[in-house]
């Protein structure tokens, strides 16, 4: 059996991966296919570091803003979106180039993933008010009445995985558990994956979070925060979309809404990227 390769691109944020992948591309007549979880969405391209229209000019990009804000992309549905695309460059005689530091749906892609079912939006969004409304502890305490096994599996603060957990019941009537007990789907056998980490040194690593914000913050980081917390004030945009968490948006908004200084948002901002690197570093070094 001929073997494909497939390349991964992976490592912190500000590490310089997307450098990487556009060398990795030229040499392999490649096309670089995004996994990160911020730059799929089509909001905040300069706080979601998305690639210049110059690169995206120079070498195909897919999947880079290519979802609605209001929308979930979990580890499954990233990776449901990504096979067809990874399969259509193999038929175009081109070489993928999967590029991001989302690492869970690095390992989706990897080791495959049992079959999830699709949650409807407005079971969703039940579920998140009532965690809003019943606050951590009792939702926990709810959770753990219906579906105990998985229950037993999560802290009360894993909010993500205990929301995910409540919606799966609310949604089949079955435990999240059962699902994760199906087989996985895995990668075709002939897909060869190559992966390459880039991991600075720390001190490398946290010049380059806080040079990029700089940058981020010339180029406009500020408007568009302004801009899309209008649109979720507006009730256009969701209040808690994964958009809401990139980094230093929560900072900047704080300053718009005259909650903190504007030196303070940066600092802060710049604090909260160094940390989120470190722990993207620790993961990568022992999990991929």
């Amino acid at each position: 059996m001929n073997k494909i390769d497939i390349h991964i691109i992976c490592g912190p944020t500000a590490s310089g991966k997307s450098a990487h992948a556009m060398q990795k591309a030229s040499e392999l007549n490649g096309v670089i296919i995004n996994c990160d979880s911020q730059q799929i969405y089509d909001a905040l391209p300069i706080l979601s570091a998305q690639p210049p229209q110059q690169d995206k000019d120079q070498i195909p990009h897919i999947l880079y803003e290519h979802l609605h804000p209001n929308n979930i992309c979990s580890a499954g549905n990233w990776r449901e979106i990504a096979l067809p695309k990874i399969q259509e460059t193999i038929k175009e005689n081109k070489t993928p180039i999967i590029c991001g530091g989302t690492g869970l749906y690095i390992k989706a892609l990897i080791d495959g993933l049992s079959p999830m079912p699709d949650i409807p939006e407005e079971i969703r969004t039940k579920v998140v008010e009532k965690y809003n409304k019943l606050g951590a502890q009792a939702f926990y305490d709810e959770l753990y009445k219906r579906d105990p096994e998985i229950a037993q599996r999560f802290h009360v603060n894993h909010k993500a995985r205990i929301i995910r957990a409540m919606e799966v019941i609310e949604a089949t009537g079955k435990s999240l558990a059962d699902w994760q007990k199906l087989p996985r789907e895995t990668p075709p056998e002939e897909w060869n994956f190559i992966i390459t980490k880039v991991l600075p040194t720390r001190e490398q690593l946290y010049q380059r979070c806080n040079a990029r914000f700089d940058i981020m913050l010339k180029q406009g980081a500020l408007e568009e925060t302004e801009e899309f917390s209008k649109r979720i004030d507006d009730g256009e945009i969701n209040e808690n979309v994964p958009m809401a968490k990139a980094l230093g948006f929560k900072q900047l908004r704080e300053y718009i809404k005259g909650e903190t200084s504007l030196e303070d948002a940066i600092e802060t901002a710049k604090t909260k990227t160094r940390h989120y690197a470190k722990r993207q570093n620790t993961w990568f070094k022992n999990q991929i």
